[in-house]
Formats: C-alpha cells, structure tokens, sequence
C-alpha cells in the first residue's frame, strides 16, 4: 500500500462542475486516461489519485485535496514535481497551494543539510544575518573582487553572486570565483568577522561539478542556486553530493501555477534549500505583508525530519527599513540588501558597516 502525498489545490469553479474537476485533477496526476478501461487492481489501488475533500471557499473558488501515490514520484525530485503539478499547471484557474508530505517523501529528499543554524555557525552569529549581492552583469572579476574586498570590509556576513552572473565571457566562474574568494577572504583577516561568499551555480550537472570543485579549491563552503533553471533533479544531486556546503535558493522562474507560501517557505525547503530567497513586501515584486509573513513562517516552523530553512527576504531593502523588517520578521532570517547599497559606490565600507550594526542591534 503506497503512502499517500495530500495536495491542496484551489480551483476556480462553481456548484455543477467542481466534482468533475477535482475527480479530473486526480486523474490527470497520476494515470492521465479514462479511469474506465483500467482493470489492473494494483493500479486502481496504490496509482490512481483520489479526491479526499472539497471545501467551498464562497468566492467562486474550491480548495481540493487530492491523495497522490508517492510512489509515483519515483522518489526523484522532478518527477515529484511533475506528479503534484504536471500537467495540472497547464490549466486555467488551479494553483496549487499546499502540500502534506508524507514520512517517506520527507525522509528521501532530506531538507535542509544546515538550515538556520548552518547559516549562523559559519559566520559566528546568533540573531539576523545581514547580505548582499555583487552586481552588475558586465563587470569584470577584478572589480567584483574589489567591490567584494570594500562590503566585507564592512562587516557584512554573506555576499553572494548576483544570480544573472553565470559563466559569461566578461567574468567567467574560473576566473571570478577565486578572485572574489580571496579579497573576502583578505577583508575577513582585517576585520574578524568570517564573511562567506557564495558563488551562482549554472549549467548542466556537468559544469555545476566543476564549479563545486573551484568552490572547494579556494575555501567556500555555500553557494547559491536556482532550482527553477538549473532543474530540481539536478539541485536533488549537488546538494546531495555536497552535504558539508550550504546552498541558499534564488526564485527565478518560480512564478506561474504554484502558489509562492508553498514554494518558497515548504517545497524549497523539503527539497534542500538552507536558505529561501524571496520577494520582500514593499519591494518590486508586489508580494503582501501577509503572503511573507506566511512564506517565513512555513521556512522556520518544526518540522518532523527536516531541520529550518532562513528566510530571506529580498527586494526592495533599505537600510532604513531594517528596525522595520527585523520587527516584523523576528531575527531569525537573512536581510538581503542590493541596489540601495551599491548606490553608495566610494562609501559602501561605511554604509555596510551601518547596515551591519543596524542588523546586528537585534541579537
């Protein structure tokens, strides 16, 4: 008897044709034909999905729960995603919004290898971390390095590869990698505070090997990835591969058909990610104070076999806004700050170091 992944679904839908989609869903995410021809009783048992509940939210929409064998994920983290998703993301007015893993799902993919502790331990913190981002695209090593050497200077605890640089012709990973790994390093032996820095992975599974192994040679020990565009199989594989590193998850791609509390604040977590990185309310993005109150709060709640995933606000981040943030966040979580830092140019050791205080007044 397989064990059994619940989904949540809200479908858009009215009194007469809620029963048909719901049944529709269960169908098209497990054995995708007509149920009718299907004699084998293993597979009408243990495959087939089942309608468990339907619950009229009284505004046009349904939320479905739907039992998913687990055993049709294969226990491989793409096809996991195709059985709770698939084809379902191709249809109009259905999100999904939840999910309840069952032990066995939760025991395969693990969770996160370090979570909030990790991230904590490596630069000997207790409370709110603070980070940022090198940027732009176009800028070669040697100034990412230096740019690097000046925010750490300021005390900052993680600097992290914008994710848009990848392995392009105008900073390659092999170049780049090392130069900013070393003026961190440098930075760190003047003012004792242990800054990491964590390159962008891209790629195949080929080259992320590669970079892993650039990473190792020059003293990192995280990095970040984008599991939307290098592939959940292939961020299931490094992070496997990799136990003793952190990896912080970038949300590119990850809008469309799944809702962002469930991606970013459980999906990313069951599947690895140490630390979320996701749209911060009052930014760019348009995400609610109440979608990342629930996004940082499904990062850090206890849960059986899996240790935390930091939520990591970004967008939008002023040093302004911190007393704000942390107050409404609590401490423990990333503070990621971008442009507003690098506007600072010749000052950005200083206004690092102010951000970095005002991060630090929480502990």
């Amino acid at each position: 008897m397989s064990t059994r992944i619940t989904t949540i679904y809200r479908v858009k839908a009215d009194a007469k044709t809620i029963e048909a989609r719901a049944r529709g869903i269960a169908v098209e995410q497990s054995v995708e034909m007509p149920v009718e021809p299907i004699d084998d009783p293993f597979v009408l048992e243990n495959v087939l999905g089942r309608v468990e509940e339907i619950e009229d939210r009284g505004d046009g929409s349904y939320d479905v729960r739907i039992g998913l064998a687990s055993i049709t994920t294969g226990y491989d983290a793409a096809q996991f995603i195709n059985m709770i998703l698939g084809n379902t993301s191709l249809q109009d007015g259905i999100t999904l919004e939840d999910a309840i893993f069952p032990d066995d799902i939760v025991k395969t993919f693990g969770g996160p290898n370090h979570g909030l502790e990790g991230f904590r331990d490596r630069v000997k913190a207790s409370g709110a971390l603070s980070a940022t981002a090198l940027k732009p695209q176009g800028t070669p090593p040697a100034t990412l390095a230096r740019l690097a050497y000046d925010i750490a200077l300021g005390g900052i605890d993680y600097i992290k590869d914008d994710h848009g640089l990848a392995d392009q012709s105008y900073a390659p990973f092999a170049a780049r990698v090392p130069m900013i790994a070393e003026a961190v390093s440098k930075a760190g032996a003047k003012t004792g505070i242990p800054t990491r820095y964590l390159p962008s992975l891209n790629g195949n599974l080929d080259k992320m090997r590669q970079q892993m192994k650039i990473c190792r040679e020059n003293g990192i020990d995280g990095v970040l990835i984008a599991p939307m565009l290098c592939g959940f199989a292939q961020f299931q594989t490094i992070k496997a591969e990799n136990p003793d590193f952190l990896f912080m998850t970038h949300p590119s791609m990850a809008g469309g058909p799944m809702a962002p509390a469930f991606f970013f604040g459980k999906l990313m977590r069951l599947l690895g990610s140490d630390a979320s990185v996701f749209c911060n309310y009052g930014g760019r993005f348009g995400y609610t104070p109440e979608l990342c109150k629930k996004i940082a709060g499904w990062c850090l709640e206890e849960q059986p076999g899996q240790k935390s995933c930091v939520p990591v606000p970004a967008g939008g981040m002023e040093l302004k806004r911190v007393p704000e943030l942390l107050n409404f966040f609590g401490t423990g979580v990333i503070l990621l700050i971008g442009g507003s830092l690098l506007s600072a140019k010749e000052n950005i050791t200083a206004e690092t170091a102010k951000f970095c205080d005002a991060v630090r007044s929480f502990q």
